[in-house]
C-alpha cells in the first residue's frame, strides 16, 4: 500500500531555501521559472518537527552527525567510566565498524543512527571496556577492525546492533553507510522538490543598519546590504511505501501507524528555516490531500505545467482549482485508483467538482481517516 501526500502552501515574501549564492532556489518547469524548495530542506524540516513538537519519542528518533565519538564518549562517562579514556574507547568501537575517522575525532561523513543504535554501541563499548581501552592505548583504534579472530567476533556483534533501532525518521528516509553497505536502509518515503504553481521572479531587499552609539551629528548608515527573496504558492508531494515502512520498523504495525501520524502532522507544520528571522514566513498550507492506494503513484505537479496566473480569484484558489481539474483528467483517462481512500481539506470555498467527495471538515478528520486507511492496508 502507498500513502500519497499533496500540499499547496502559499508563502509570504521569504528566502526559505538558498543556493550557493544566497539566492532562493529556483528551477524551470513547463518552460517557466519557478520557485523551488529542495526535498532535502523539506525532509530536514520534518525531522526537526519530530523533535520540536515531540511527535515521536526520543528513543524512536535518529541522529545525523559526524560527532559520534563525542556522543558515545559522553554516554560512557555518564555510566561512570573515566572521562579521559572514553573518547579513545569510542574511537576503538567505531574502528571495529570500519568507520573512518578524521584527525579531529569526527567521522569522515555524516552518520545516521537511531538513538537505540547509539545506546547499543555505548553498551557494547562499556561491556568490552578493557579490550577497547587496551586497543586505544596501543593506538590500534585508527586501524580497520577485524585483524584477528577475536576482533572479527567483536565486529560482528557490534554490527548486528545496527538495525535502524526502530527509529521513525530513519525508517522513513533511509540511510546509506559507505563503510557498511550491508547496514543500509531503503527509504520508505519519497519527497519531491516543492515547486511554485506559477511563474516567479525574485526581488531584492536593500537594508541598512545604524550604530546605536553613533553621535547624533553623524549621518549615514554603518552597514548596508541586500537580501534576495520571492513569494510563491508551492505544490508539495511525498509518498510512503507502507509495507517498506513496517519492515524498516521491525514489523511493528502499531509503530508504523504512529510514524504515519507523526509524518502527516510534521508535514503540515514543517517549514524550512532559511532567513526566517528576516521574513517570518510562517504560512499554513491552504490545501492538504492524502491518497491511500494499493499501488501506483501520481504526482500532480503537471497540474501546473501551464503556470497559474494571478487574478481576482487569487493564486491559492486558482491553484486548488488547477489541481482538482488535473485529478479529473487523470481519473478520466486512467480510471479512479482502485481501492483508494482519499481525504482532503482546503481553505476558502474553492469548488472541487472532481474531489468534493473526499473533502472533510478539519485536519484531525483527515488525519484519522488517513491513518485508519494506512493501518488497514499496510
Amino acid at each position: 500500500m502507498l500513502l500519497e501526500l499533496h500540499i499547496l502552501q502559499n508563502f509570504a515574501p521569504s528566502n526559505l531555501n538558498r543556493d550557493d549564492t544566497g539566492s532562493p532556489k529556483t528551477c524551470e518547469f513547463g518552460g517557466y521559472r519557478r520557485a523551488r524548495i529542495s526535498s532535502q530542506a523539506i525532509k530536514r524540516a520534518i525531522r526537526r518537527e519530530f523533535d520540536i513538537s515531540n511527535l515521536v519519542p526520543e528513543e524512536q528518533r535518529a541522529i545525523r552527525s559526524k560527532r559520534f565519538v563525542e556522543k558515545i564518549a559522553d554516554g560512557l562517562a555518564s555510566r561512570g567510566r573515566p572521562a579521559e579514556l572514553c573518547a579513545g574507547v569510542a574511537e576503538a568501537g567505531l574502528a571495529l565498524l570500519d568507520i573512518a575517522l578524521a584527525k579531529d575525532q569526527k567521522t569522515e561523513y555524516l552518520l545516521y543512527l537511531g538513538a537505540a543504535e547509539v545506546d547499543r554501541i555505548v553498551a557494547f563499548c562499556e561491556a568490552q571496556w578493557e579490550t577497547l581501552a587496551a586497543s586505544a592505548a596501543e593506538k590500534k583504534a585508527a586501524k580497520k577492525g577485524g585483524q584477528d579472530d577475536d576482533a572479527k567476533k567483536l565486529a560482528k556483534e557490534l554490527k548486528s546492533a545496527l538495525d535502524g533501532g526502530r527509529a521513525a525518521d530513519l525508517a522513513l528516509f533511509g540511510r546509506m553507510l559507505a563503510d557498511l553497505p550491508e547496514r543500509n536502509i531503503d527509504a520508505a518515503c519519497q519527497v519531491a522538490h516543492a515547486i511554485s504553481t506559477h511563474q516567479v521572479s525574485s526581488e531584492f531587499d536593500y537594508y541598512t543598519a545604524v550604530d546605536d552609539l553613533k553621535p547624533g551629528d553623524t549621518a549615514g548608515a554603518d552597514m548596508i546590504g541586500t537580501v534576495e527573496f520571492n513569494s510563491a504558492c508551492y505544490y508539495r508531494y511525498a509518498n510512503i511505501d507502507l509495507g517498506q515502512l513496517t519492515r524498516n520498523l521491525g514489523g511493528d504495525a502499531a509503530l508504523a501507524a504512529d510514524t504515519v501520524r507523526a509524518f502527516l502532522v510534521a508535514s503540515r507544520d514543517a517549514i524550512p528555516t532559511g532567513k526566517q528571522n528576516s521574513f517570518a514566513a510562517r504560512n499554513a498550507p491552504s490545501f492538504i490531500m492524502t491518497v491511500v492506494r494499493p499501488s501506483g503513484a501520481w504526482s500532480l505537479a503537471n497540474a501546473f505545467v501551464c503556470p497559474v496566473r494571478p487574478s481576482g480569484e487569487g493564486i491559492i484558489a486558482k491553484s486548488i482549482t488547477a489541481l482538482d481539474r488535473h485529478w479529473g483528467e487523470l481519473t478520466t483517462t486512467y480510471g479512479a485508483p482502485a481501492g483508494a481512500s482519499l481525504a482532503l481539506i482546503a481553505t476558502g470555498d474553492a469548488e472541487l467538482p472532481n474531489l468534493a467527495a473526499a473533502r472533510v471538515a478539519t485536519f484531525n478528520d483527515l488525519l484519522e481517516r488517513t491513518v485508519a486507511a494506512a493501518a488497514g492496508g499496510s
